[in-house]
């Protein structure tokens, strides 16, 4: 009898009866718990210290023997960590507590064997009957009722940015056959899923893979093909370097959609598309756009397609829009999609007019920038708000414009520094506006991550939201006191 016989044989029926499981899961399990004995291990290394006494025809022989057993017990899948230097030991059932504990205190004891690849499945949404039965098993959910299983849903009846921009884009795939959607295994999250229902042979899931999906999506652009690469912020982090060397300096007419951008409420900053401003706008020839509303996300969606000597970018946040009568907005609306108008590039526009501060907002946070502007009104502060919407190519004219008919600039965005606030005072610095008395404030995240959070809490943590930004400009106006009081009503 060997030994693997011996060792199954006194523990197969435990295995069996105290677990009360199927017959493949407990053999498995009863694999797993043999392969991580210590008795073993310390046997199969001593053996293989053995063999590499004798001839070679014979060590050649005795690795064979050991592989095929550990094949047999652990499947072919071992042989490649084997290849590797790694001890593996799989698959060990992840909900099975009892097993795990004991497998990791074996491995813990042994150290003779070197590095040990532990092989644990587990089950998403497993234990909690309406996951299991729900088809993304509540990956991404909203407050839920735990007996019911119900999730809250809004009462908002404004839809997101990201089911503005699936419609959007297939209204764009519904003029030209050329435009295509690649995401990498998001579909529900970038509302690809929707834009797959209309165009099903021009939706391409990657698997997770961001790598992947932007060289993929360069390949696509080289045979003609209009690519929208759509992945959150936060992971296109990922495949930054195939950004640069697949798409920016073959200057191929990529388009890049940055869902999640800025801070992402209860996502928290794992989540948060904080870098993506300063990663991107720092690539030579790359278009870079932020929307303030739905209505710009649509035509920043058409100008991007537009778009077929260089690459381009826009991001967009999490949620729901601002809740605009997009027909009144200059957007028509289609089915299944709506049609946004081209912008022209580096073209920012001013939304509010005065004379004491300037507030310069990039992407949402120019709604903000309204907010506070209400605000400083009712204090006797004329103040200016402007819709940068381009961080590249900036709108040197207007900064010029506002640099020039203003005593302070404040620059708002919820992106990191090196971003946007960058890209305007390396401009107003070149230009020599700095040079005189103007001042300069630049709103960005703070230099470390916030923390998960309501968006109202994210946004009071950062110093960026709207009260932020009035005491802000009541600040570099010298109204301190003033400043004080807005914060702390």
């Amino acid at each position: 009898m060997t030994i693997l016989t011996f060792l199954l044989k006194v523990s197969l029926p435990t295995q069996y009866n105290s677990l009360n499981q199927d017959p493949v899961g407990a053999l498995s399990s009863t694999f797993a718990r043999l392969q991580s004995s210590k008795p073993l291990r310390e046997l199969r290394e001593s053996a293989k210290a053995i063999t590499k006494q004798m001839p070679v025809p014979v060590q050649e022989v005795t690795a064979k023997v050991d592989e095929y057993a550990r094949g047999m017990i652990s499947g072919s899948g071992s042989t490649l960590f084997e290849e590797l230097g790694l001890y593996y030991i799989g698959t060990v059932d992840g909900h099975n507590l009892q097993d795990l504990v004991a497998i990791l205190e074996e491995v813990k004891s042994t150290r003779s064997v070197g590095p040990v690849l532990i092989h644990i499945v587990t089950e998403k949404g497993r234990g909690y009957s309406y996951a299991e039965a729900a088809q993304d098993k509540y990956h991404g959910v909203s407050t839920f009722d735990v007996a019911s299983g119900k999730q809250k849903k809004s009462s908002s009846s404004i839809p997101t940015y990201t089911q503005v921009f699936a419609d959007a884009l297939i209204g764009e795939a519904g003029r030209d056959e050329n435009v295509v959607a690649v995401h990498a295994a998001m579909g529900g999250g970038t509302g690809l899923n929707h834009f797959e229902k209309f165009f099903a042979d021009r939706t391409f899931d990657v698997g997770i893979a961001e790598q992947h999906a932007v060289t993929f999506a360069a390949g696509l652009a080289v045979e003609g093909l209009k690519p929208m690469c759509t992945i959150y912020s936060t992971f296109l982090q990922r495949g930054f370097d195939q950004v640069v060397h697949d798409v920016a300096l073959q200057k191929l007419p990529v388009r890049f959609a940055m869902d999640r951008a800025g801070l992402v409420g209860e996502d928290g900053p794992t989540h948060a598309g904080a870098y993506d401003v300063a990663f991107m706008a720092c690539l030579p020839d790359m278009v870079v756009m932020a929307p303030m509303n739905e209505a710009e996300l649509c035509h920043m969606v058409a100008t991007s397609i537009s778009i077929d000597d260089r690459p381009s970018c826009f991001r967009y946040p999490r949620g729901s829009g601002v809740g605009l009568d997009m027909q009144a907005d200059g957007v028509e609306s289609l089915q299944p999609g709506y049609k946004g108008g081209i912008l022209e590039l580096g073209q920012g526009k001013v939304l509010r007019e005065g004379t004491d501060v300037c507030l310069l907002g990039y992407g949402a946070c120019t709604n903000r920038c309204l907010e506070a502007a209400d605000i400083l009104s009712e204090l006797g502060v004329s103040v200016t708000v402007a819709d940068a919407r381009f961080c590249k190519p900036l709108d040197t004219a207007l900064i010029r414009q506002l640099a020039t008919n203003h005593g302070a600039l404040i620059t708002v965005e919820d992106g990191s520094i090196g971003g946007f606030a960058s890209h305007v005072l390396q401009f107003l610095a070149l230009d020599g506006l700095l040079d005189g008395n103007l001042k300069v404030r630049p709103l960005t995240l703070p230099d470390r991550p916030i923390e998960h959070g309501s968006l109202t809490d994210q946004l009071n943590d950062a110093g960026l939201s709207t009260t932020h930004i009035a005491s802000t400009a009541l600040s570099i106006l010298g109204q301190k006191q003033e400043a004080l009081e807005v914060l702390s009503p």
